[in-house]
């Protein structure tokens, strides 16, 4: 495997241009009375959030951090991979695959990648069609397909034996690796479980309300999955062509399903959420990100069931909160279960202490 040293050098010209973007947006008229963030993201918001995103925030700092961890590329399956490779000082080390999710990118993981390098060889890749694991070569880069990518580069980096652990599609992405590479993943670990009914289960009060948090999800949080699985390309344009309209689209997101009150900065630090939206707009990936829900549509439930012990923190303020009963149905090797008070969907940047100890837990005892 062609492994090539990589650095994040974003143009000057490129970030000229997205200030000059934002300062030239033509916004939509006031909100309706009332409205709050019910008819989406406010404009009085999203104008405060966009003017600090050009005159305030700082890329050239967060690049600088980006760039202190080693970036690397490399082509598997005909696709470019990138990655960051944290190694631990101490070589007994059990190395970790991370895997971000949507709308994510690896800046998800920056508070947790030197608490968790004090005990894990630490590999960080970029899906196949978000930030620097671009341009797409084709199509078919589902959840399986990606797995077999990772697991082959944890192979390539000289790795037999190793863990696993994400969010979102990072979730599913790390169970398939554990589906696909059962003889070196040790463990799979996800701060991500979705659970639906199953016939002839009973369930408890508590879980049937758990379960609603799901069907508000499917119902009224849901509009973006629909429009990425079915017309990628469409809402692309808008996306590529507009910072405030990938502002939005991402920012949204950090509000309702994160443990905040009134505004994503509540539960996320703000410099933070903007630097991970930044890597969409500076690498031209709303549409080749968008493009996994429409490639993992036809795909779901063609897994095969994980053969490797598995574990699950549960945040509250997720998508929607699982149910361990359903949950030990769909995964038999369940053997790790963690409830916290406190924290939601971007674990990893919102309680970052949290996740650190339970991955800590979970492989400790295996």
């Amino acid at each position: 495997m062609d492994i090539t040293p990589f650095r994040i050098e974003i143009p000057h010209a490129d970030i000229e241009d997205l200030k000059a973007r934002l300062a030239n947006t033509r916004w939509p008229g006031p909100d309706l009375p009332g409205a709050g963030w019910s008819y989406g993201v406010p404009v009085d918001y999203l104008r405060s959030l966009a003017s600090y995103w050009e005159q305030e925030y700082d890329w050239r700092a967060w690049e600088a951090r980006l760039n202190s961890y080693p970036q690397f590329v490399t082509e598997i399956d005909g696709q470019r991979i990138h990655f960051l490779h944290v190694r631990s000082e101490s070589p007994d080390a059990l190395p970790l695959v991370l895997t971000h999710g949507w709308p994510g990118s690896v800046v998800e993981f920056l508070d947790v990648i030197e608490p968790l390098s004090q005990d894990f060889h630490l590999v960080i890749p970029s899906i196949p069609g978000f930030g620097f694991s671009t341009p797409k070569t084709e199509t078919g880069w589902n959840v399986n397909r990606i797995a077999r990518a990772f697991a082959a580069l944890m192979t390539g980096l000289g790795y037999e034996r190793y863990g696993a652990q994400g969010g979102d599609w990072g979730s599913a992405i790390s169970q398939a690796i554990g589906q696909v590479d059962p003889e070196h993943v040790v463990g799979v670990h996800v701060n991500m479980l979705m659970t639906y009914r199953i016939p002839g289960i009973e369930l408890s009060a508590d879980d049937e309300k758990r379960l609603e948090g799901l069907d508000r999800y499917m119902q009224e949080l849901s509009g973006y999955m629909h429009i990425q699985r079915t017309r990628p390309r469409t809402l692309a344009y808008g996306l590529h062509d507009s910072p405030v309209g990938q502002l939005a689209w991402i920012a949204e997101k950090f509000r309702e399903w994160t443990d905040s009150d009134e505004v994503p900065e509540d539960a996320v630090n703000r410099d933070l959420m903007l630097t991970n939206i930044s890597i969409y707009w500076f690498t031209g990936t709303a549409g080749s990100s968008a493009d996994l829900y429409r490639e993992q549509d036809s795909a779901w439930g063609k897994r095969e069931t994980t053969t490797v012990p598995t574990g699950v923190a549960v945040f509250p303020h997720d998508l929607g909160s699982p149910v361990r009963t359903l949950a030990e149905k769909m995964i038999p090797t369940l053997v790790h279960w963690t409830e916290f008070d406190r924290g939601g969907h971007f674990a990893a940047m919102e309680e970052p202490d949290l996740l650190v100890a339970d991955i800590r837990k979970f492989f400790g005892e295996l």
